[in-house]
């Protein structure tokens, strides 16, 4: 096996090494080998688990169980380095192994290892002292006894988001350990949601770990504490943990598949397999032995590493999302970033004032904002002030912290209140003409270097500029709805904006905690314009006869997070019209402006579905006697591929038009700003794997190749 496992190994050369160094710590129970994982990596990569990194835990650990079982060591015990406990298994590893036999050496290697762990003759301690993802919580689960740090985050099992099992054992001793409800939550549901993970306390809180460590001293107190569980002074009660041998554990486990069944079905249909794989496992491992849950999780994990849906995500999520968004195509030197003590906004109705507490709270500046009256202005203010009470009353932030908020946003009628602000931004209607004389009148009252920013999603930020005495400091920086969720930015430049300016809106985008892409002005960006084309294709086919039903489902096999009548909904029926108009001035027939639609607007009807008395969705009578349908109906496959070949056509035009430097930067907005999901890898690679590239531009965009 060990010939099978270096072969593994050396199909992997680029792999940075997690090394396991041990040394005995002296305790009142006996000396306590303590193994610390850390790859020395001094550009900050967290610790991961490769082929080699398993090899050399693996010679660790012979060496601990021969040490143990010649009663030198009373104990072992795991911790990290540098706020990292162990990240999970490597990733860009991981899409190196080339064939299901190599990933089913990979998933067995890591099981090997960690078995060695589970029958270590002492008493195994996990100090989980930061993140611990994936393969890093299942090296703590393999372990007799864990404790968690208070200041821990990152806490979570993430494979059903990254198309893969919980393969190490976890998803078999997870639900053993802390029920099978809360096991759905972190396995399949956390996940899913936005890949959402535990902090320490919650993590304590569930039962993960057996002990929540606080203070500076994390590992010298969980030394302590394992010390007083190996001598018999510290008993350790787990109150969450079930035997699924028992029938009511049974009938719970069984009720906790089906609810995560449900899940999967309602987020992903069937276009995902990871997390059906996930939910599948799940179900089954009530009824097996650890040892014949390994070799499901072997099998599974090996051909789900060979599918197109882990590829897809590993590219989103790696190869965008981490390394992409963090180093922005087209970002300036940041060291030529003008500072910003103020900002101002402009506007004070529910998009302004999001904006201006995301500036406060995230860039603790002040942030004065007005509008056309008194009235306006108060209400505005207002609404921020009970926003950061909110947060307060949900302990997201403490008292200090919100009375510190409260006197940051403020309100005026008074536009020499903007004199000394430096980066100013309007978020007033969505009109040019007023866009343009916002610009104009506070020109003459801003400082000449004060940047005037625009959140238009329609607009053109050159035509703003027009007129002005300095056109090189105005740019788009255009926040999503709701801004404190949204991760992305589109940052907008014209051919006047110099690079100053442009280099310190990216600065402001990172302070923001935000990602930030660099567009070209171009109307609605990137995510509009495509979001419209897709929507405007669905109303197309609607209001030519297609029926409402199957309008609305056609694209149910891209598993996108809600179908179209539901976000434009969300959208706001008008708000999607108006920018439709937009976009067909600018772009012509290719974008569809609805009759229908324009029907409802003016009859005050804000959506398309309602629910009838038992919760199903349809169309009320007084809603279709206002409408008017043509007879050329097609079928939801139909609409399918002409969604695809219309979003293959417009994508290709924005790569033309210079839009974005390249196709990875349109996967990684409609990553961050569309909610596209992670398994189709963004979108351009969803159209080369359906063919729409081929069809419409005789070539595929290439991007996960890095084309």
């Amino acid at each position: 096996m060990a010939s099978r496992f270096d072969a593994l190994a050396a199909k992997v050369p680029n792999e940075v090494v997690t090394r396991a160094s041990a040394h005995d710590v002296e305790t009142p129970a006996g000396p306590i080998a303590l193994v610390t994982l850390d790859n020395g990596d001094a550009k900050g990569r967290p610790t991961t688990l490769g082929p080699s990194s398993l090899l050399e835990l693996r010679a660790c650990l012979e060496n601990l169980a021969r040490r143990a079982q010649d009663g030198e060591i009373a104990g072992v015990a795991f911790t990290g380095a540098k706020g990292t406990f162990l990240a999970g298994a490597d990733l860009s590893t991981v899409t190196q192994l080339e064939t299901e036999e190599d990933g089913r050496a990979m998933a067995a290697l890591g099981h090997e290892v960690y078995q060695i762990i589970h029958e270590l003759p002492v008493p195994t301690f996990a100090f989980v002292n930061g993140t611990a993802m994936g393969g890093g919580l299942e090296l703590a689960l393999a372990c007799d006894y864990r404790t968690v740090s208070d200041a821990a985050k990152g806490i979570s099992l993430p494979e059903a988001f990254l198309g893969l099992i919980p393969g190490w054992s976890g998803i078999y001793l997870l639900p053993r350990l802390i029920g099978p409800e809360a096991a759905v939550e972190v396995i399949v549901k956390n996940p899913l949601n936005n890949n959402r993970s535990l902090s320490g306390h919650e993590a304590s809180e569930l039962g993960i770990a057996d002990a929540l460590v606080q203070g500076e001293d994390f590992v010298p107190r969980s030394l302590e504490w394992a010390a007083r569980v190996v001598s018999g002074q510290e008993q350790v009660l787990r109150p969450n943990a079930v035997d699924p041998a028992e029938e009511t554990v049974a009938q719970r486990w069984e009720k906790a598949a089906d609810a995560a069944a449900a899940f999967v079905q309602g987020k992903t249909g069937q276009a995902a397999p990871a997390p059906l794989a996930v939910v599948d496992v799940f179900r089954r491992g009530r009824t097996l032995t650890r040892e014949e849950s390994r070799e499901i999780e072997i099998e599974t994990l090996a051909e789900l590493m060979q599918s197109p849906q882990f590829r897809a995500t590993v590219y989103a999520f790696l190869e965008l999302v981490t390394k992409r968004g963090k180093r922005p195509a087209g970002a300036p030197d940041p060291s030529i970033a003008r500072p910003v003590s103020k900002v101002g906004v402009v506007g004070a109705g529910l998009m302004a004032g999001q904006l201006a507490l995301v500036f406060a709270r995230r860039l603790q500046v002040p942030v004065p904002m007005t509008d056309v009256d008194e009235e306006r202005v108060r209400k505005g203010v207002a609404a921020v002030h009970a926003e950061i009470e909110k947060l307060a009353a949900k302990g997201r932030i403490g008292e200090a912290e919100a009375r510190r908020l409260t006197g940051l946003v403020t309100g005026t009628t008074d536009r020499s209140e903007y004199a000394d602000a430096d980066f100013l931004i309007e978020a007033v209607f969505e009109e040019l003409s007023v866009k343009k004389q916002v610009f104009a009148e506070f020109e003459e009252i801003v400082r000449e270097d004060c940047i005037l920013a625009t959140n238009t999603s329609s607009l053109s930020v050159a035509a703003m500029a027009e007129g002005l005495k300095h056109p090189d400091r105005v740019i788009g920086f255009h926040f999503f709805n709701p801004v404190a969720v949204m991760p992305l930015l589109e940052i907008a430049k014209t051919d006047s904006t110099s690079e100053d300016v442009l280099s310190t809106a990216f600065v402001l985008a990172k302070g923001l905690g935000k990602t930030a892409v660099l567009v070209h002005d171009a109307a609605a960006f990137v995510v509009n314009r495509i979001l419209l084309r897709l929507l405007g294709e669905v109303a197309r086919a609607w209001d030519n006869g297609t029926d409402a039903e199957t309008a609305d489902r056609a694209l149910d096999p891209m598993g996108l997070p809600m179908t179209p009548f539901t976000l434009l909904a969300m959208v706001g029926i008008p708000v999607a019209q108006h920018v439709s108009e937009s976009l067909h001035t600018a772009f012509g027939d290719r974008f569809w402006v609805s009759p229908n639609q324009q029907r409802l607007i003016d009859a005050g009807v804000k959506r398309i579905w309602e629910k009838d008395e038992n919760g199903r969705p349809h169309i009320p009578e007084s809603t279709l006697r206002l409408l008017e349908f043509g007879d050329s109906p097609v079928s939801g496959d139909e609409l399918l591929r002409t969604v695809q070949d219309a979003l293959a056509e417009e994508i290709g035009l924005m790569l033309d038009e210079g839009v974005v430097a390249s196709a990875r930067d349109i996967d990684l907005c409609m990553i961050l700003g569309a909610g596209w999901p992670f398994h189709l890898g963004g979108i351009t690679p969803y159209l080369d794997r359906v063919g729409a590239s081929e069809r419409v531009r005789g070539r595929e965009f290439g991007a996960i190749a890095g084309e």
